[in-house]
């Protein structure tokens, strides 16, 4: 008996150390876990957006982001589109093209620590980021529709419920990067470890513009019922498109510029 009770002591004591070396390399290393910064900055020239500029926006610390910047046509809105997690902004250059050929104009950028724009990643620099992208566009002169996606639908949400803007549009958004890390990994303290967490549940309540959200059933990456829930919180409702089947990156070729379309012409009254 004393043989197998120091068996069990053993098994324990590891099982303990061997969750602390978990816990800690997570919390060294959440960063590089949580964000995906690989991917190529393109050329203007590699794209057909010929009347878009490469432009270089001040931010704080005295840091510079980069990012693409087109103007609208007479009567259109220029969407300040935050991206995703994955890549650099340029790799969504298809979705700007359609903007224009549609005659709005946009703004699209990588924040500090994405291919385009060198500098610390973290959920403050992001933050500066975004609002600094947003002064940039706002200083065209230009009416100003919020576009999110993904994990930039945290951004886009709290820059909406810092400055005005005609119109918010989160596409696959979360409630907040805590919920989808929490859904996740379950069986971690996640709430204790995670420092970037993105609280757009919190920020959406300040949100005074109309708030559409897309979302698709069979997306894995953050599934539909925490884009349902930001949906639920927005003060302003003005339309939620659960697709059936989508995935994460499925809505832009199930219809979603059609929609997005609609809801920026006349975003109080689209669903």
């Amino acid at each position: 008996m004393k043989l197998l009770r120091r068996a069990l002591v053993a098994i324990a004591v590891f099982a303990v150390v061997a969750y602390g070396g978990v816990l800690a390399y997570i919390s060294l290393n959440q960063r590089s876990l949580q964000y995906d910064v690989a991917g190529k900055f393109l050329d203007l020239g590699e794209t057909t957006l010929t009347n878009a500029e490469l432009v270089e926006i001040p931010t704080s610390d005295n840091e510079r982001i980069r990012g693409w910047y087109a103007p609208p046509q007479a009567g259109k809105p220029v969407i300040v589109f935050y991206k995703g997690n994955a890549r650099s902004f340029t790799a969504d250059h298809e979705r700007y093209e359609q903007f224009v050929a549609d005659g709005f104009g946009f703004l699209a950028f990588d924040y500090r620590g994405f291919p385009a724009s060198p500098g610390v990643l973290n959920q403050d620099n992001v933050l500066k980021d975004s609002i600094a992208a947003f002064a940039f566009a706002q200083n065209k002169g230009f009416p100003l529709v919020i576009w999110g996606r993904s994990l930039g639908s945290g951004p886009a949400t709290y820059v909406a419920s810092q400055r005005d803007a005609e119109a918010l549009l989160l596409e696959t958004p979360f409630d907040s990067a805590l919920s989808v890390g929490q859904e996740r990994y379950w069986y971690l303290p996640v709430g204790l470890l995670m420092s970037d967490q993105y609280p757009v549940d919190q920020w959406i309540a300040g949100v005074e513009e109309p708030v559409y959200v897309a979302v698709g059933t069979a997306d894995t990456t953050i599934p539909a019922w925490h884009g349902e829930r930001a949906y639920e919180l927005a003060p302003n409702k003005a339309g939620l498109w659960v697709e059936p089947g989508a995935g994460h990156s499925d809505l832009w070729d199930r219809g979603l510029w059609g929609r997005a379309k609609a809801f920026f012409e006349a975003p109080a009254t689209a669903q």
